[in-house]
């Protein structure tokens, strides 16, 4: 038998258009794709994934938030790739991504990924497996505990995908779909044929089904490792522990005699930690100084944040911001140029209007 024809080009197309609503308020002045963990954007763990797989052209689908991406992403040289901006009036869909990625994706196989999605071991290996083996589609599952939440893929006995649907009120498998996806030209015909769902938007999961009601070659790889959609600041911090715990370590900042570095930490150049203890994993940005202050395991301090008299833990401290004075501050997300300090503290009063008779208790 012949082996099927390798093309020549692969594409990206990488989805940054979402307004990032369940990371409110952070990203009310941010994209959520550019939130840092291990002051490094979610975003650009992908790209560096895609380019690795040996893509060299990525289309960015982009929102509201396009001047923000364009100015962290720029010509894409940083990271070995060509991007091109295709502009999305409203987040309507993946399928209406694809339409309207037709003109840049022309009649080449393409990676769509979602660029909130966070992948331990890229994308390498199934981009090999596609590229050798040439389904129409791949998508890619990992079983989740609320599969209500996600598209749901159910499989036969012997692995081949039946059937799809978006955020199943009863779904038929644990199965989600991760925001990897892998298509053939073909897709652009299903994209077409689909029409808009309870929810308004033109869902891929549909145009999947559509491959499968028509015959179509629509394979999965159901992956062990490590993945988050990192739409909340629950699973963004999940994956900044995740991140954190591959840390080399580094000292490039200055640490004065008084201080005491433990583990795994990363202390950027420019950086200055004075009378302080830094537990790791745990990386302190360029331009930080963290003053008396306890920084614990698996925190991120951007640049040009300041910790002082405070202890904070399993944190993710955003550019520009400062915490003074805090006794201690866990499992928090805290935005660009935020200041964290203590309450006045105001005299304990007791107002009372008591009837005869009565009995009280204060502590």
């Amino acid at each position: 038998m012949k082996a099927p024809e390798v093309p020549k080009t692969l594409k990206a197309l990488v989805l940054c258009g979402g307004a990032g609503t369940r990371l409110r308020p952070i990203t009310h002045t941010s994209a959520k794709q550019l939130v840092p963990v291990a002051n490094k954007p979610v975003l650009f763990y992908g790209l560096e994934a895609i380019a690795a797989a040996g893509v060299t052209e990525a289309g960015i689908i982009v929102g509201d938030t396009a001047p923000e991406i364009r100015r962290a992403v720029g010509d894409g040289s940083r990271f070995g790739l060509r991007a091109t901006y295709l502009r999305q009036n409203a987040p309507l869909g993946l399928a209406h991504a694809v339409q309207i990625a037709r003109d840049f994706l022309g009649d080449d196989d393409f990676v769509m990924y979602l660029g909130d999605n966070f992948i331990v071991g890229g994308v390498t290996g199934v981009v090999d497996d596609f590229r050798r083996e040439r389904p129409d589609a791949r998508i890619l599952l990992t079983r989740v505990a609320d599969p209500t939440a996600f598209g749901v893929a159910e499989l036969d006995a012997t692995g081949r995908v039946v059937g799809l649907e978006e955020k199943p009120a009863v779904p038929k498998s644990d199965l989600a779909l991760v925001g990897v996806y892998l298509f053939t030209p073909v897709v652009h015909e299903a994209v077409r044929a689909v029409v808009p769902s309870r929810r308004g938007e033109l869902e891929i999961t549909d145009a999947l089904q559509w491959l499968l009601d028509q015959g179509r070659d629509v394979r999965a790889t159901t992956i062990s490792g490590y993945w988050k959609d990192t739409g909340n600041v629950t699973d963004m911090l999940e994956v900044n522990r995740t991140v954190l715990e591959t840390l080399e370590p580094r000292i490039e900042g200055s640490v004065d005699p008084a201080s005491e570095i433990i583990g795994r930490v990363r202390i950027d150049d420019g950086a200055k930690v004075f009378g302080s203890r830094v537990v790791g994993p745990a990386v302190v940005g360029a331009g930080t100084v963290i003053a008396g202050s306890y920084v614990g395991p698996f925190t991120s301090v951007a640049e040009d944040c300041r910790i002082e008299d405070s202890e904070i833990e399993y944190s993710i401290v955003l550019r520009g911001a400062s915490v003074v004075g805090m006794r201690r501050i866990e499992v928090s997300l805290i935005g660009h140029h935020v200041e964290v300090t203590p309450s006045p503290r105001t005299h304990a009063v007791h107002r009372l209007v008591l009837g005869d008779h009565s009995k009280v208790q204060i502590p």
